[in-house]
């Protein structure tokens, strides 16, 4: 029986709908069937999986020449020569950006090499450490454990985790001479809705008990080489005292982690489970990943530093890094993925779409509108710049400081990675680097990114 003559029986139209209806059912029914009848219903189960793997992957982002969307292919061309010359001149090692309008890709380039020791250019579709955009995946993955009635946002995570039923926050002795602090009991319980802000107190360990992050082997950003589960990390974690009380300021820190352990209890599944079941999958991320394979060890780029005398270094390794050889257990919510430009901006125009991409539909547009509204006010950056659900977001032009557009939301990643999806100019941006720290020469460079960016626009959809 051919696929179309199944569906119409089913009284289903596309193999999406196929899928999702019906993979649970023929597994039931297969149990109990007629033997001369079982093997239709097999054969129908690896239709349907079949199925799935094509429609995951089946969507192309359409391209665009920059003039059919409001772009000037002369003004990109700034964009690629203030890029190309950083690598020249200033040591830079190779990028790749990505700018999409109106769902179309105009321009995606590379520039300088791939290693700085050899001759390569970088291919465009590298793989890079992408650090803290990876919080907006998993803030992602929060909404839609929402809208499946698994969850609400000023629920306590205690709720679900109960090792924070009880935490504890140090308090910094008076005076600038003294040392030590005092440990007070949180004065309320530290919901969802905290941690999606950072505003649940919980630093990377830099606080006043610094000591004792380090001590229990908890400090900083980067969990890859974690030889822990999330979850285990999370129960050493909530022992330790934090930093502000729940609700009173923004600390940026272990939120995102957390709440990616969160997902784990509620889905039953592993955060890379979900993450690429539910998400990625869906939206063809092919080559976003928590641990890489090795048959893509080739394309993952090395991270550069500063050496000790001022010099751009190679910091890790893809040889032996631990994104491709492990332990490859822990699971980092707020800055484990390995991703591509082009992965990402699927996953931004999915955002932009208000949810959906391809005709896979990850949230509702109401889920984006509450993830993109402020919801910390004076909180971040003393109010010029908004924070919502995963990414900060332009309130007022003048204050912010940077071009763009009223309602525009994004953020970066450690390794100097950044993104931003204007919603009004229908407008996603990427781009993709690897260096940690970033010496003075460079760090001007996103900026200009953003600024080239935009005087690239000739034919403007926002206010005039």
């Amino acid at each position: 029986m051919s696929p179309a003559i199944i569906m119409k029986k089913l009284k289903l139209t596309t193999c999406r709908q196929l899928s999702v209806a019906t993979k649970s059912e023929i597994v039931s029914r297969l149990q109990r069937a007629r033997p001369e009848r079982a093997l239709f219903l097999v054969c129908l189960f690896f239709l349907v999986l079949t199925l799935d793997v094509i429609t995951a992957f089946s969507y192309d982002v359409p391209r665009a020449r920059p003039e059919e969307i409001g772009l000037s292919s002369e003004r990109l061309e700034r964009l690629a020569s203030v890029m190309q010359s950083y690598c020249d001149q200033q040591g830079a090692p190779g990028m790749v950006v990505l700018v999409a309008r109106k769902g179309r890709i105009a321009y995606e380039r590379s520039f300088g090499k791939f290693r700085l020791d050899k001759m390569d250019p970088m291919p465009v579709n590298a793989i890079f450490r992408i650090a803290s955009q990876s919080k907006a995946v998993t803030s992602v993955a929060i909404m839609m454990l929402m809208e499946e009635g698994k969850l609400l946002l000023d629920d306590p995570v205690s709720r679900y985790i109960p090792e924070f039923k009880e935490t504890y926050v140090a308090v910094k002795a008076e005076g600038r001479e003294v040392k030590g602090y005092s440990l007070v009991p949180a004065r309320r319980p530290i919901t969802i809705r905290d941690l999606l802000t950072h505003t649940a107190g919980i630093s990377y360990g830099d606080g006043p008990a610094r000591d004792e992050y380090l001590q229990a082997g908890i400090h900083g950003w980067y969990l890859t080489d974690k030889n822990m589960t999330i979850g285990e990390l999370v129960k050493k974690l909530v022992k330790l005292p934090f930093d502000a009380q729940p609700g009173e300021r923004f600390v940026y820190g272990y939120n995102i982690d957390i709440l990616g352990y969160l997902v784990e209890v509620v889905s039953g599944q592993t955060l890379a489970e979900f993450v690429e079941k539910r998400i990625t999958g869906p939206l063809g991320m092919k080559d976003t990943h928590f641990f890489l394979p090795e048959t893509k060890a080739s394309r993952f780029t090395p991270a550069y530093g500063l050496s000790e005398d001022g010099q751009i270094k190679m910091i890790e390794d893809p040889a032996t890094s631990p994104y491709i050889y492990g332990p490859k257990k822990c699971y980092s919510g707020g800055a484990g993925l390995v991703s591509t430009a082009e992965d990402y901006t699927r996953f931004l125009l999915m955002l932009q779409n208000g949810g959906e991409l391809g005709g896979s539909r990850i949230l509702s547009p109401k889920s984006v509108e509450l993830m993109t509204s402020d919801q910390v006010g004076r909180l971040y950056s003393g109010g010029s710049v908004g924070f919502g659900l995963g990414f900060s977001i332009v309130k007022d032009l003048g204050a912010s400081g940077i071009p763009g557009t009223v309602g525009a939301f994004g953020w970066s990643g450690a390794y100097f990675t950044t993104y931003w999806v204007d919603p009004v100019e229908k407008l996603t941006a990427v781009f993709m680097i690897q260096l940690l720290p970033v010496p003075a020469n460079l760090t001007d460079l996103q900026d200009k990114f953003r600024t080239l960016v935009y005087q690239s626009i000739v034919n403007g959809v926002g206010p005039q």
